[in-house]
């Protein structure tokens, strides 16, 4: 195996919606930074999100292209980093029919987002081969290009340890052909919705990526502080309030100290403190919707970037597979 120049990072999303806050502050912040120092390739797993919303493609390549829109607009460069769609790089699905060849049954039943998944979501069909396989999948995705690290949350750990073991399996029967995938922990900033709990499209909480200042500004003012401060009067509690942690990624040290501070004791208002909020975040916003807007402005444009990703893939894509038939003798 051949050591690139850089370590190579993957990851990918599923295209269900337009990106929000959560997001750019749990993932795409990060995938920016690791362009500078990584091979990074970047996909639309479109395929993934068919495990869930089968009966709903209709919304998949209209929601793809806005993702790729909210992956530039958020500082994702195509020259640097390879984005490509999933179901365009058919290698992907072959290897993840070989990996499925020898993944134990008992493997994917065990796995923490199988049974996270089928607690949380109960709305829709999930009694599925390709929803069970998930994991298989995800790990061909990985594998597919020698990824060394992948980025991922320390609540996501466990996850990546069922591709490990996948790998470890096809290493030990067909020889050393891929590397362990590593797990590269980030550390997200945790970003709470407009209700108080995790910010998710499914919650319909979210405020989206370059929101428009009028919309940004409603969904703040009406958005859920601390729930026992019922008059301005009563102290609050920061600790328990999505607004103060999106101070803590938008204001600086000198307003967030002073949120913090002058919230207990009842100082300020929570209008004070949105408003406060809003002179930091609605520029913010501002700039990514214009980034945005002249991005959808060249589809032609952002259709080429993302056909160039694909090219690159296939050809990284294929060279493992040659690899990969020879070691299973299936050339």
């Amino acid at each position: 195996m051949t050591t690139p120049a850089l370590p190579i990072v993957v990851s990918g999303m599923r295209p269900t919606g337009r990106l929000h806050l959560g997001h750019l502050h749990g993932a795409l912040a990060n995938w920016v930074r690791l362009q500078a120092d990584h091979q990074c390739y970047y996909f639309s797993a479109d395929w993934h999100a068919l495990t869930t919303s089968y009966d709903r493609t209709e919304e998949i390549k209209r929601a793809e292209r806005e993702m790729f829109v909210d992956f530039i607009a958020a500082g994702i460069d195509p020259q640097r980093s390879t984005l490509f769609v999933q179901s365009q790089v058919k290698q992907h699905a072959e290897l993840n029919l070989l990996l499925g060849m020898i993944t134990p049954l008992g493997w994917l039943e065990r796995s923490p987002s199988y049974k996270e998944v089928r607690e949380n979501i109960t709305d829709r069909d999930l009694a599925l081969y390709g929803f069970l396989g998930y994991p298989v999948l995800m790990t061909a995705d990985i594998i597919l290009y020698k990824a060394l690290r992948v980025p991922v949350g320390a609540d996501q750990v466990s996850h990546l340890e069922l591709s490990r073991e996948i790998v470890r399996r096809f290493n030990f029967h067909y020889g050393p052909v891929f590397p362990e995938p590593q797990p590269l922990l980030t550390e997200a900033a945790k970003v709470v919705g407009t209700d108080g709990r995790k910010m998710s499209k499914s919650y319909g909480n979210s405020i989206e990526l370059g929101e428009s200042a009028e919309s940004t500004s409603k969904k703040v003012m009406g958005a859920v502080t601390d729930p026992a401060r019922k008059l301005r009067k009563d102290p609050g509690n920061p600790d328990v309030c999505g607004i103060f942690y999106l101070h803590k990624i938008y204001s600086p040290p000198d307003v967030v100290g002073w949120v913090d501070r002058e919230c207990r004791v009842a100082g300020i208002g929570c209008v004070d403190c949105k408003r406060k909020l809003l002179e930091k975040l609605a520029p913010d916003q501002e700039r990514m919707r214009a980034r945005r807007e002249e991005l959808l402005a060249r589809p032609k444009e952002l259709d080429e970037l993302v056909q160039l990703g694909i090219g690159k893939a296939r050809v990284v894509a294929e060279r493992t597979m040659e690899e990969v038939r020879a070691a299973m003798k299936l050339s």
